[in-house]
């Protein structure tokens, strides 16, 4: 099947549209709540919850005995949410930081989940069986519950967000000044932190433990680099989010032996890459072109103001010159007295070169600037 293919049955096929549907949505929440994520620095947290769900995966089946994903989700839910209350403990009542108390909770629950997970899968218990698809995610068991619950999730995250916009927005860049205007702060961390869990859990059974921490932030982290807008960020994080959600199922889809969840992260890389190369305001392309434009114009205004310094000997500014003239100064090229002429500093008549009005008031400012920098 191709792309095309896959376009025109995702409307009329109940697989392609319930899987496609529901990374879409996995992708806007995790992109409107990734943002926050990447704006607090707290990049680790969705790799150490999404971690730290796996035991609680795990000891929901064991308590129940069948693989019911609601049940599970909920255990995952829980051991999420002890996680990452943990960090914040430690972080707390330690001198430890944040980034080793992340690691410590990531290695201790993972680790715990892993042990868990083999003690269960050599049990004779068929309802085992599959139970390690949380690990790496398998999209194709999505069906229209699961779907039904990302889109609630992702409805009370929007309410919040619209609810607690302002608190949200004057916590994340200035807490200090938040605390002063009497927000409770502690409150707003534990409901973008709850959300946050939230996001991670719904997604572990299309993204798996292991990936899910790339689709919270890659969205955000792309996002990022488009704009200063913490609003503008938050759409196309979601933006980015959905669609690396239909794109990736849809390769996906049409390839063999292709898992939907690591399609979904790569197609959200390579959105990121694309965002950090091509982005006007950070983009190394266009940093580098700045940077080449400055150090042209830069030569350009050394050059006028060698000139200037000899064109203001005579009483006639327009006095002409012979370029040879010029060879004493180390900047001159052939390409400066072109680009010096296009833009009206100059004439240049032969290999004579005299300089205009409009050339000569820029440099005297050019000279104006140096000297109030000297001051």
């Amino acid at each position: 099947m191709s792309v095309q293919e896959y376009f025109s049955l995702v409307f009329t096929d109940y697989t392609l549209r319930t899987i496609t549907m529901g990374t879409a949505i996995l992708g806007v929440v995790c992109g409107m709540l990734g943002s926050f994520a990447v704006l607090r620095k707290q990049s680790l947290l969705g790799d150490a919850i999404s971690h730290a769900a796996l035991p609680g995966i795990v000891i929901a089946f064991l308590i129940t005995g069948a693989k019911n994903s609601n049940t599970l989700l909920v255990g995952a839910l829980i051991s999420g949410l002890i996680g990452t209350f943990w960090i914040r403990g430690i972080v707390k009542n330690t001198h430890l930081k944040s980034d080793t108390a992340l690691g410590l909770i990531l290695s201790l629950f993972f680790g715990f989940g892993m042990l868990l997970l083999t003690f269960v899968q050599k049990m004779p218990n068929a309802q085992q069986a599959g139970l390690d698809k949380y690990l790496f995610g398998q999209a194709a068991t999505l069906v229209e519950s699961d779907v039904m619950l990302m889109a609630v999730v992702m409805g009370i995250s929007l309410l919040v967000l619209i609810i607690f916009w302002k608190e949200f927005k004057l916590q994340h860049f200035d807490p200090d000044y938040s605390k002063s205007l009497g927000f409770n702060t502690y409150f707003l961390d534990v409901v973008m932190t709850s959300l946050i869990v939230l996001a991670i859990v719904i997604g572990l059974q299309t993204v798996g433990v292991v990936l899910m921490s790339a689709m919270l932030l890659a969205p955000a982290a792309a996002a990022r680099q488009w704009t200063n807008n913490l609003g503008i960020m938050i759409f196309l994080a979601a933006l980015f989010g959905a669609m690396s959600g239909i794109f990736g199922t849809a390769i996906s889809a049409t390839s063999n032996n292709l898992s939907t969840g690591p399609v979904i992260v790569l197609i959200a890389a390579a959105i990121v890459v694309i965002s950090f190369i091509f982005s006007p305001g950070r983009g190394l392309l266009f940093k580098e072109i700045r940077h080449w434009k400055n150090r042209n114009d830069l030569q350009l205004h050394k050059t006028l103001y060698f000139m200037y310094e000899i064109a203001k000997t005579h009483r006639d500014i327009s006095h002409p010159h012979h370029v040879r003239i010029l060879n004493d100064f180390q900047g001159y090229t052939r390409n400066s007295l072109k680009n010096l002429e296009v833009r009206e500093y100059i004439t240049i008549e032969g290999a004579m070169w005299s300089m205009t009005q409009k050339g000569y008031e820029k440099a005297m400012n050019l000279y104006n600037q140096q000297e109030n920098l000297n001051d």
